[in-house]
């Protein structure tokens, strides 16, 4: 059964007349169609009981023929109303639309207005549920890519062991690593690359800058990327030249932590219990309060999708679920160490589909 037919079951089942996607990562999820229309009005409508059409801009077109969309697809122009197009269209698809499924965390109140006022004031339903459930088990297609874009990222790290050096800055290095991605055919980072030395890894979302990397400095990597729409994430930590001994100690508990977690996951454990498990060992060690964020998150499509991995969430794993395990420690002017890797859940346990070495690497270029 393919996505569409599955939505159209559930809309069914649930006398929702019909679903208007806007989220550019699930109307790719639908479509095949990956688009950044800015401003412009992107979405797939998909109805219970007729079949779906993809509204996008004029221009993107031949673009979403081209990904592979088959069905009905109308386009607007800068100086048309996209709304009232999406209504007019929907009109010869079904004769009224009076209950309909949008993504409450993505549709903005601009938009809500428009869908009251040009299909006069559906009732209206969250599908944001619905499309998390189908989007957290991924299919052997998926799986392989995932697997292809993680590699990626492995190697994205195996070209920053080989460039840092002493008076580098990391947004040299940072320019490196992407440059090296591009000639692989890379287009687009997950998110923006992080490089970050000495102390200034202390910050969990700190930003790449001018620092130059001196002997003794740890350095976070954090990067990913797109790859046939699809996202990796790995964080490594190496060490430029010998590191201190509270480098070294912070080092080795942020990498037991990992292990932990990582060693723990199977089908039926669930989020909060993963966390637990990772944190604890860190609170053991008496770090318990430099580790100030979640142990991971979905990943797949978007580099950052459901579920959230953290100590509240009691989501059981099942096999096909593809997430991030990322545990760190961050003093606040010493050091920050982070260790991240992308895993899939399997019948039975796990697979962690990057593979760059965690133990600590000592890099002496």
């Amino acid at each position: 059964m393919n996505r569409i037919s599955n939505l159209q079951i559930y809309l069914k089942e649930n006398r929702i007349d019909a679903a208007f996607i806007t989220n550019p990562d699930n109307v790719f999820y639908f479509t095949g169609f990956k688009s950044n229309p800015h401003e412009r009005l992107l979405g797939v409508m998909i109805f219970s009981e007729a079949e779906p059409f993809l509204i996008c801009p004029q221009m993107e077109i031949p673009d979403a023929k081209a990904a592979g969309w088959n069905g009905d697809i109308v386009g607007h122009t800068d100086t048309e109303n996209a709304m009232e197009i999406l209504q007019h269209t929907a009109q010869k698809k079904v004769s009224s639309i009076t209950t309909m499924a949008i993504e409450k965390s993505h549709m903005i109140v601009e938009r809500f207005d428009a869908i009251n006022e040009f299909f006069s004031s559906p009732t209206t339903v969250g599908i944001d549920e619905k499309i998390n459930a189908m989007r957290v088990i991924k299919d052997a297609a998926e799986m392989e890519i995932l697997r292809e874009a993680a590699a990626l990222a492995d190697y994205a790290i195996e070209v920053a062991a080989k460039t840092i050096k002493e008076g580098i800055t990391e947004i040299e290095v940072m320019t490196e690593v992407e440059l090296a991605l591009k000639k692989r055919g890379v287009t687009h980072m997950s998110f923006d690359t992080t490089v970050l030395t000495g102390d200034h890894a202390a910050s969990p979302h700190g930003k790449t800058g001018d620092r130059k990397l001196k002997k003794g400095d740890l350095v976070l990597f954090d990067l990913g990327v797109v790859h046939k729409g699809y996202c990796s994430d790995i964080t490594r930590t190496l060490a430029l030249g010998e590191p201190g001994e509270e480098q070294k100690k912070v080092y080795g508990i942020v990498l037991e932590s990992e292990l932990a977690a990582l060693h723990a996951v199977k089908p039926g454990v669930t989020a909060a219990e993963l966390d637990r498990i990772s944190r604890e060992v860190i609170e053991r060690a008496g770090y318990g309060e430099y580790f100030t964020h979640r142990l991971g998150h979905g990943l797949g499509i978007s580099v950052h999708e459901f579920p959230s991995l953290h100590g509240s969430n009691d989501m059981k794993m099942e096999q096909g679920m593809v997430f991030t395990i990322e545990p760190g420690i961050y003093v606040p002017g010493s050091v920050g160490v982070r260790i991240e890797d992308d895993l899939a859940v399997t019948a039975d346990g796990v697979e962690v589909l990057t593979n760059y070495p965690k133990e600590l690497q000592i890099i002496n270029n």
